[in-house]
């Protein structure tokens, strides 16, 4: 049916172990924050921004530093490494996503429904609005029978509909729970 065959990867972290990843905070700041600078990082780099992450300062005081400095160099940067989270240069003191943080950062974001992260729901929704606008513009069969602008307009709504239920459902989580 496919011309091209759909596959799941079959290297993807465990679930046990991505939760495990994701149990310590600063393992999770840690990716948070390589996720947010993109590339290569120093370990100071990292630790700076996670001490000060966990202390409201900046600077954070410097025996936090020194503290995040430590334990991120001698025991949570070699676990990631290891499970294939990062790429950890102990040497060079650099660290980098690699593939494997993909897999622990779906389950950092907060997902739509149907296993789609909200970004994932508005990309899906970009190109098909594309192909139909396209479609309709170059006169196809059906698609074609319905003005480009209709459909613009539509998809427009569609949007609007999505990002007020993605602000619901952020507004919903962001309360407390009730007993």
């Amino acid at each position: 049916m496919f011309p091209i065959s759909l596959r799941i990867r079959s290297d993807s972290l465990p679930e046990t172990v991505i939760h495990d990843v994701l149990s310590n905070s600063r393992r999770k700041n840690a990716l948070r924050e390589l996720r947010t600078r993109g590339g290569a990082v120093s370990v100071r780099e990292l630790s700076e921004a996670i001490a000060a992450d966990e202390t409201g300062e900046w600077p954070a005081p410097r025996c936090v530093r020194e503290s995040v400095y430590a334990s991120l160099h001698q025991t949570h940067l070699p676990r990631l490494h290891d499970l294939g989270v990062v790429e950890y240069d102990r040497t060079r003191k650099e660290v980098r996503a690699c593939r494997g943080a993909r897999d622990v950062e779906r389950y950092m974001t907060v997902v739509a429904g149907y296993g789609f992260t909200w970004t994932e729901l508005y990309q899906l929704l970009g190109v098909v609005t594309l192909c139909v606008v396209l479609a309709a513009q170059l006169g196809a069969p059906v698609v074609g029978a319905v003005d480009p602008l209709l459909w613009t307009s539509g998809a427009l709504a569609t949007f609007a509909v999505v990002t007020v239920a993605q602000l619901w459902a952020a507004y919903r989580l962001s309360m407390p729970l009730s007993r």
